[in-house]
This record gives C-alpha cells, sequence and structure tokens, in this order.
C-alpha cells in the first residue's frame, strides 16, 4: 500500500468552543468572526502548499470550515458523517459544570476516563476511537500517494494522536487541541505517523483560539 498523507484539520473556533460548551456529534453552533478570519488563513495556506482531495465531516462547524478552502482550492468536497464529533448524548449543548450539576451519576462515570463507558444517548470512547479509524483507514486506503486534506473535529485528531504516540484512551489528555490548526500524519500498514502537530503558522496572534 502506498504511504497516504492525511492533513486532518479541526475546524474553526465557533460560538460554543468560546462558551465552554458540548457540540459533540448531533450539537452544533456557527463560527465566530474569529474561526471566519482562521478559515480564510488556513485556505490561503492549504492553496500556497497544495493539496489534492478535501473530505470533512457533514456537521454545520466543519462545513463553515471546508467550504472556503474548496472554493479557493477548486476542488469537491466529500462529506462523510462517519468523521464527526464523538456522540456525548446528553451532555451535548452543556458545560462541564451544568453536566456535573443536572447528570451527576452519569457525569461520574464519565469522569472514570472507562473507554467502555457511554453516555446516556451516546458513545463511548472507544466505539467513537473504532469509527474513526475505520473512516480514515478508509479515506488513507484511496488516496493513492495525494496529500489529502480531512476538516473534522478535536476530538477525530485527538484519536489520530493518540494511536501514533501510543497513548491509552484512559489516559488524561496532555495535548493541545487547536482551532484551524494543521495536524500531518502518515499512514502506512496500518500504523499512523505524526508528522506536525497543532501547526498555526497561518493564524495571526489575535485570530488563534484558547489552547
Amino acid at each position: 500500500m502506498t504511504e497516504a498523507r492525511i492533513v486532518l484539520i479541526r475546524h474553526g473556533e465557533t460560538e460554543w468552543n468560546r462558551a465552554g460548551r458540548i457540540q459533540g456529534y448531533r450539537a452544533d453552533s456557527a463560527l465566530t468572526e474569529t474561526g471566519r478570519g482562521q478559515v480564510r488563513a488556513l485556505a490561503a495556506r492549504l492553496v500556497r502548499e497544495g493539496v489534492d482531495a478535501l473530505y470533512s465531516s457533514d456537521a454545520g462547524r466543519t462545513r463553515e470550515t471546508v467550504e472556503p478552502i474548496a472554493v479557493a482550492a477548486r476542488l469537491p468536497v466529500v462529506f462523510d458523517q462517519a468523521l464527526r464529533e464523538r456522540n456525548y448524548g446528553v451532555f451535548e449543548g452543556y458545560s462541564f459544570s451544568e453536566i456535573e450539576t443536572a447528570f451527576a451519576a452519569e457525569y461520574a462515570m464519565f469522569r472514570t476516563r472507562d473507554p467502555h463507558y457511554v453516555p446516556p444517548d451516546g458513545e463511548s470512547a472507544a466505539q467513537f476511537r473504532d469509527r474513526v479509524l475505520a473512516v480514515l483507514g478508509a479515506i488513507a486506503g484511496r488516496s493513492n500517494g495525494r496529500r489529502i486534506a480531512v476538516v473534522t473535529h478535536g476530538g477525530v485528531l485527538g484519536v489520530i494522536y493518540r494511536m501514533a504516540m501510543n497513548i491509552p484512551l484512559e489516559e488524561k489528555r496532555s495535548y493541545v487541541l487547536a482551532n484551524a490548526s494543521l495536524n500531518c500524519f502518515r499512514f502506512a500498514d496500518g500504523h499512523w505517523f505524526l508528522d506536525a502537530w497543532t501547526d498555526v503558522a497561518h493564524l495571526s496572534a489575535e485570530s488563534l483560539d484558547e489552547l
């Protein structure tokens, strides 16, 4: 199999990113003005450096991010529901402090970091990992040596980072997830390799999100 080059891109900053609310699989919010500026800078960089194909989650915030890129790069977008964020079920739309109050027992289970715990109406971390690995593995298999950009979500980036760095799902996150960042991976022989993480060189200091 030809080595695949995959650039994973987190969507631009959203209103709920700024407010500290969980968006997840179903819940969504629009990009902020800062987020829209991030996307313009992102599109300019991708056109300058070159990208051969575009894939994206079909969530509203990822559509807002990928569509200006597609116009600038003159490329079609393949939207895939499997590229959405983890399904957090009843937690979506709430801040963590609100979840702790409204769903105390469920939140206590969530905090254990048991990869098989399923929030009500949601999916477990293990189920999410398997979904992400399946869809990105399929995209990599169709890359044919091309440079592929995938606009998706922080959780998706985290899954692949953990795979490349051999970090268990149970371990607390110690890495940064930045809006509108470039995160470059190679996929070969069933393994993910990290080349660049949280590359935000295209963003001005004013447009950097809270890391």
